[in-house]
């Protein structure tokens, strides 16, 4: 199982930017999807995740900017972030739980992160 996050860049506050996350390899059944942030010296912190009923979760910081979706069959995630703000700089790490086969545990997946940084 592999997440590819793309997506990420420069972007002056105020502005907009959608990452988007891409699930491939043998996949039984994806339980929910999301995104988390690490910004420099802080620890990595819940965003936003999806799940396969399509309930979603924001964390409060970004309730109102920031909208989690999902297409492809639930393998790809996208997060569109508006309004951002200087304290949204952060690396973004996609993330999965899933179950590779109906033989093997709920696994917790994550792809390599990208770095969205806002400039004030």
């Amino acid at each position: 199982v592999q997440l590819q996050a793309s997506g990420g860049g420069l972007v002056q506050a105020g502005g907009s930017l959608r990452v988007s996350c891409v699930v491939s390899g043998r996949i039984y059944r994806i339980n929910r999807m999301g995104w988390y942030r690490q910004a420099p010296g802080e620890q990595r912190e819940l965003v936003a995740t999806i799940t396969s009923d399509g309930i979603t979760n924001y964390a409060e910081s970004v309730k109102g900017r920031f909208i989690i979706s999902r297409e492809n069959a639930g393998k790809t995630v996208f997060l569109e972030m508006n309004s951002l703000t200087p304290e949204d700089t952060a690396v973004y790490y996609c993330n999965a739980e899933l179950k590779a086969s109906p033989w093997t545990a709920t696994g917790d997946y994550w792809g390599q992160g990208t770095l969205v940084t806002v400039s004030s």
